[in-house]
């Protein structure tokens, strides 16, 4: 399903922090908001996931206002990983897991065959089966950023949001989650610090700077010498990767004259 962010706009604290940001995310397709700290990328996404409402603009899911949806309704349409998305409560994985399909359920109705099925087969696939029965505050970061994910994709949602999911995951839990992302069928948003991860990852990168979305489209297409240097004030080299021809950085430390 299509997502839409039209003409979003955000008001914090007296200033501007979002102007004007129109985005389309098409169905199926992984779109990374990538950008400097504090350039609007977590903003944007908290108007998707309702944490924010915008002072202008919609955020519009295939046909339907998000904002105009009922919170239930809007849950089974789309599923957040936010950065503070950890539980202060201590219960256990599979708890936890199990708590994305609340959306679509009433009141105590308990877990079905079929609900079990699903909870089940999302911890295999994020390798969280074998702590199913620990409690969550017992985890590492990136055990519980993983379970985190299961319970997202318990949802069964349309769209899924996720602000920073590579935090605290080592390299090869980045890599997998990154591909997972590809694999599951439905529209993603991300946003991602890393630009080799995002230029691997997405089939269309936006570039935030200062609340403005300055370029968007596929990675090649972005991720240029010139936007680098002027959004991110950082000077790099852009190449081809050897195996699979995407778009990789190559940073240059400020102190570096030339060649060494």
């Amino acid at each position: 399903m299509d997502l839409r962010l039209d003409d979003l706009s955000v008001d914090l604290g007296g200033r501007r922090i979002l102007r004007a940001l129109t985005l389309d995310v098409p169905a199926g397709q992984v779109v990374g908001l990538v950008g400097p700290n504090g350039s609007g990328k977590s903003t944007a996404l908290r108007c998707v996931y309702r944490a924010l409402t915008p002072a202008t603009g919609r955020v519009l899911v295939g046909e339907h206002d998000l904002t105009a949806m009922g919170l239930r309704d809007a849950a089974r349409h789309v599923a957040a990983l936010t950065q503070d998305s950890g539980s202060d409560l201590d219960f256990t994985v599979a708890e936890l897991v199990a708590l994305g399909r609340a959306p679509h359920l009433r009141g105590n109705q308990p877990l079905g065959a079929r609900e079990r099925e699903l909870c089940r087969r999302a911890m295999e696939r994020m390798e969280v089966s074998h702590l199913a029965e620990r409690g969550v505050l017992e985890l590492s970061g990136g055990e519980r950023q993983r379970v985190l994910v299961a319970r997202a994709l318990v949802q069964e949602p349309r769209v899924l949001v996720l602000d920073e999911p590579t935090n605290h995951l080592d390299v090869r839990h980045q890599l997998d989650l990154l591909a997972l992302l590809r694999e599951v069928g439905v529209t993603v948003l991300v946003v991602l610090h890393d630009l080799n991860l995002a230029a691997a990852a997405c089939d269309v990168v936006g570039v935030l700077g200062e609340g403005s979305l300055v370029a968007a489209g596929p990675p090649e297409k972005v991720l240029t010498e010139h936007t680098l240097r002027e959004v991110f004030g950082v000077e790099a080299t852009v190449v081809a990767h050897p195996l699979t021809g995407d778009t990789q950085l190559l940073y240059r430390l400020p102190s570096t004259k030339g060649p060494r």
